[in-house]
């Protein structure tokens, strides 16, 4: 036995095992992809209870396959359960009628008494305890192997190398857009490895649980091709042209100039009113390519296509009717679109958001989404910066709920101070706040309030009148008082009472789809009950002897640390976007901070972690009094380097206190177990966030390091 090895590889194991696990369950339980930070506590969870069972008599590492397997068996058997009993099953997501929190995508069944209505709560705990019971027998490889080398320090340092070289090769296998089959060899070579490769047992759970993923990585999309994007597992259906994700329809490519006239629609209004056209067009989420055919039929010079997937893209490119990556005129740019719209050198005359919603977190740290943090008072501010003087910015999509429309109103006519014009298809007299709405919504607003006065003034006139065929638009004003022919539809502006949206989204707080600041019971607060009771019994079952005393020091350490990490990962999604290479890098440089402070543990050896805790706090204050979009005002150079100040050296000082303490254990497997323990509770306070935003969430962090500083005390450290 080389117990560095082994913790090396263990390591490696659980970080990549949790990546993995995390994009392949998100993928495949339905609308798992809303709640893939239920994954990685899990994973957390898991390793936890090994760690504490790491003085067991068992050898937990033979059960590891086992119950991967049924995990992965139960995960397709619910994707194969929600889809052949269409008629009869619905996952309730919250309230569909007037939802206090919206998930696109997951409104398309009704709730009502002739179907059996499953919460997502009730399939996340279920996922949740499945996931963490598989990687209870990691765990407790881990423990084994901190426990038989002396040196503490130095083995928490290989712990980090393993969990480093688990992200760097996670992230190059992204790059290359490698499915599932490619991902989880080592997963499984690994899980061999440590339950014994030669036992019949293991090699049949080995092999079962290999097909299950495969078939859930390539065989559930009856009719179509499958690709694993960093982001999505995308299937693409050749004969329809639909584009779903994570097994959500996301979008349908269409030959906008014959059935496309809802995209064509701002290049109509501002023709017929006889306005100036858009040369020069921004489009933000541009995904397969509708909305840039859309404006290289309206006239545009140039287009600067954005769009985060390079997989949907790319099916663009190589299948969209209309070919419009092919044209000359168009930039496309694999970029985040928050990042690029603040950025970017160019001015333009219409800015697009193109029915901008991700259906996936931005990563497992966090409840924000992909988007999310382009639908803030910041990002709208970042719009108009690049847009011209008399430039146009429209916004559309189904939003599905009134209030969400006021809140997108008000928005922007606060940054832009202007009220937009609103409207709908089919037509709505007026927004109802409490109301649902299947429609489509269309929002056009300018800098300038004279750009979009044509289009007011034709509207006094009469109707705008659009037809399902877009040719006989080509050819027709629409802007009249009587349909011009049968099949026509009458479109108009649609009220907004502006004041009714106090509650605006900020980058402190960017929840777009919450409509006040609370935790919804369903299913937030439903979900954080279902984890903490499974926590609470799965750690009661599998914590050693009662005469061992649990280690509160460690378990805050644990939890503020979580903390921590959140605030990183979101803080340098908004500075520097929020792709999955900034994602992987941030991740990546944490984990190259926590080995640096073990070299100066190993170095200095610190006699007192007094100042340590001193200044980790003041460097979390910092974080907390300064808002984020200070750094935005910087240049890229100094906002880089204040930013990664600021993030990076509340995790220094933290990291210091760690290994200082860890040094000195007895058990270590014990005390890292209770760390990690803590990283549920940090987990679960991140929900905080949707109440008092993400600046003051790290306070939450001071307050848990406060904790750990005063129970030091109490048991005779610092």
């Amino acid at each position: 036995m080389n117990p560095r090895r082994d913790l090396f590889l263990v390591s490696f194991l659980i970080l990549f095992f949790e990546l993995a696990a995390i994009r392949w369950f998100g993928a495949t339980v339905v609308f798992l992809t809303f709640f893939t930070n239920l994954v990685l506590l899990a994973s957390f969870l898991g390793m936890s209870v090994g760690l504490l069972a790491a003085g067991r008599p068992q050898n937990l590492a033979q059960v590891v396959l086992p119950i991967a397997t049924l995990a992965f068996a139960a995960a397709i058997a619910t994707n194969l359960a929600y889809w052949q009993w269409a008629d009869a099953v619905t996952v309730s997501v919250g309230e569909r009628a007037s939802p206090r929190l919206i998930y696109f995508g997951t409104d398309y069944r009704p709730a009502d008494p002739t179907r059996w209505v499953v919460p997502i709560w009730a399939i996340g705990a279920v996922f949740f305890a499945l996931v963490a019971l598989a990687f209870v027998g990691l765990g407790q490889a881990m423990g084994r192997a901190f426990a038989a080398i002396p040196d503490r320090v130095a083995a928490y340092s290989v712990d980090v190398l393993g969990s480093l070289t688990g992200i760097a090769v996670f992230f190059v296998m992204s790059a290359f857009e490698l499915p599932p089959t490619v991902w989880f060899v080592p997963v499984v070579a690994l899980m061999l490895y440590f339950a014994g490769w030669r036992r019949p047992v293991q090699l049949a759970a080995a092999a079962a649980s290999y097909a299950l993923v495969a078939i859930g990585s390539h065989a559930l999309i009856v009719h179509g091709e499958v690709f694993w994007s960093p982001y999505y597992k995308v299937a693409y259906s050749p004969i329809t042209q639909v584009i779903a994700t994570n097994d959500i329809g996301h979008q349908n490519m269409v030959p906008v100039g014959q059935i496309g006239p809802a995209y064509l629609l701002p290049y109509f209004l501002m023709r017929d009113a006889g306005g100036a056209p858009f040369p020069e067009v921004m489009i933000i989420g541009a995904g397969s390519g509708n909305d840039v055919a859309a404006a290289l039929r309206g006239g545009a010079k140039h287009v600067d296509a954005v769009e985060i997937d390079p997989r949907i893209n790319r099916l663009g490119r190589e299948h969209h009717p209309e070919q419009p990556y092919a044209d000359p005129r168009v930039s496309v740019h694999l970029d985040d679109g928050r990042s690029f719209a603040r950025n970017t050198g160019r001015k333009y005359d219409l800015a697009v958001y193109a029915m901008v919603d991700s259906l996936v977190l931005h990563s497992g740290y966090s409840s924000v989404r992909l988007e999310n943090f382009l639908f803030t008072r910041e990002a709208f501010e970042d719009v108009k910066r690049a847009l011209k003087p008399d430039g146009v910015f429209a916004m559309y999509n189904y939003y599905r709920q009134g209030w969400l429309v006021e809140r997108l109103a008000s928005m922007a006519a606060e940054v832009f101070g202007v009220e937009p014009i609103v409207i709908t298809l089919p037509r709505l007299d007026a927004v109802e706040p409490d109301k649902y709405y299947a429609g489509f919504t269309f929002l056009l607003v300018s800098p300038d309030s004279k750009r979009l006065a044509p289009i007011r003034a034709a509207f006094e006139k009469g109707d705008f009148w659009l037809h399902a065929y877009p040719p006989r638009n080509q050819d027709t004003n629409g802007y009249r008082r009587e349909a011009p022919g049968p099949d026509w539809h009458a479109l108009g502006p649609t009220r907004v009472d502006l004041g009714g949206a106090r509650l605006l989204p900020s980058d402190d707080w960017p929840q777009l789809y919450l409509r006040t600041r609370e935790i919804p019971w369903a299913p937030i607060g439903q979900g954080m009950l279902a984890v903490a009771l499974i926590s609470v019994a799965l750690l009661l079952a599998f914590a050693p002897a009662r005469r061992v005393r649990p280690n509160w020091q460690m378990f805050f350490l644990g939890a503020g640390f979580m903390l921590i990490e959140t605030k990183a990962v979101v803080h340098m999604a908004l500075l520097f976007g929020g792709t999955w290479v900034v994602n992987s890098v941030v991740f990546f440089a944490i984990l190259v901070m926590i080995l640096a402070a073990n070299l100066y543990v190993v170095k200095f050896r610190p006699a007192s972690l007094a100042p340590y805790y001193a200044l980790l706090v003041i460097a979390l204050l910092v974080n907390a009094l300064v808002p984020m979009n200070v750094f935005l005002s910087l240049s890229p150079l100094w906002r880089a380097l204040a930013s990664c100040a600021v993030v990076f050296v509340p995790v220094f000082f933290a990291g210091v206190v760690f290994a200082t303490v860890f040094r000195e254990s007895r058990q270590p497997d014990v005390d890292f177990g209770w760390n990690v323990a803590g990283i549920i509770l940090g987990g679960l306070s991140e929900q905080l966030s949707l109440v008092i935003g993400f600046n003051y969430l790290v306070l939450v962090a001071v307050l848990y390091y406060v904790f750990s500083l005063l129970l030091a005390q109490r048991r005779g450290g610092v």
